[in-house]
């Protein structure tokens, strides 16, 4: 049975678009997830909701628990895997308040656990990650921005910066130049594990600002991320809802 999971970025983890919500507390063996884990329904199918950086935006990009964040939602019994972020655009064309459905990622983070294999004392852990994004949910998530008119592109590479700061001139220009279109602070990761847990997984990013490689602009501030990001949600939110339900069908 479909059940769809959704983690919600900075702002994208809003509970009221679950109808009959409860809350799941779950533990799992790498402890506790970032926040509760929220069950309800969106358009009849099953969901459940996790904020990435808990209920109070209180963890840093390095100390959220992905690992526990993906197994609890493997343990609600998620099925398939939407996950929301903030992005900074590495491209022109890429203009604040787009979004994109991420195609590949470039891991540039430095302290995460990243793997459920701490060991290989029952045999080798190497989970394929080619195409890390899976292409089905890709479709829907890209068919159904297009039905709503929003501003999508189709494909884009995150690289995933270890943060909390944002990058110098010299790596947002590296970055590029490495063939990133977006960067953030959380997507690889989770990627990597929602991957080896074998859960389909695809990503909506929505780009707030330009980094600071287009030099004719201010460096990116936290304020203005969350100006257009305050402005944009709601899109990634009908995004979301109408989205899931077409899956059903």
């Amino acid at each position: 049975m479909l059940k769809i999971g959704i983690i919600g970025g900075s702002g994208l983890d809003d509970p009221d678009i679950l109808k009959n919500a409860n809350e799941l507390d779950i533990e799992t063996e790498y402890g506790t997830p970032s926040s509760p884990v929220l069950s309800g329904k969106i358009n009849d199918v099953e969901t459940v909701i996790l904020a990435r950086h808990g209920r109070n935006h209180q963890y840093s990009p390095t100390k959220v628990n992905n690992r526990a964040n993906i197994k609890a939602l493997q343990k609600a019994g998620a099925t398939h895997i939407i996950a929301t972020t903030a992005c900074g655009s590495l491209r022109k064309e890429i203009d604040r308040g787009h979004l994109v459905i991420l195609d590949q990622f470039i891991d540039f983070t430095r302290f995460r656990k990243n793997t459920f294999a701490d060991s290989f004392e029952n045999g080798p852990v190497h989970t394929a990650m080619a195409h890390p994004f899976d292409e089905g949910l890709r479709k829907q998530l890209y068919e159904t921005a297009k039905h709503l008119d929003l501003k999508v592109h189709d494909k884009g590479c995150v690289v995933t910066i270890e943060g909390p700061r944002f990058s110098t001139v010299a790596e947002s220009k590296m970055f590029r130049m490495l063939g990133a279109d977006v960067i953030n602070m959380s997507i690889a990761p989770e990627a990597m594990l929602a991957n080896e847990a074998g859960i389909p997984y695809a990503a909506v990013a929505m780009s707030t600002d330009y980094d600071c490689w287009k030099e004719d602009e201010a460096p990116v501030t936290w304020d203005e991320i969350l100006s257009v990001f305050n402005q944009n949600a709601d899109n990634v939110k009908k995004l979301l809802v109408k989205a899931i339900e077409e899956l059903k069908e």
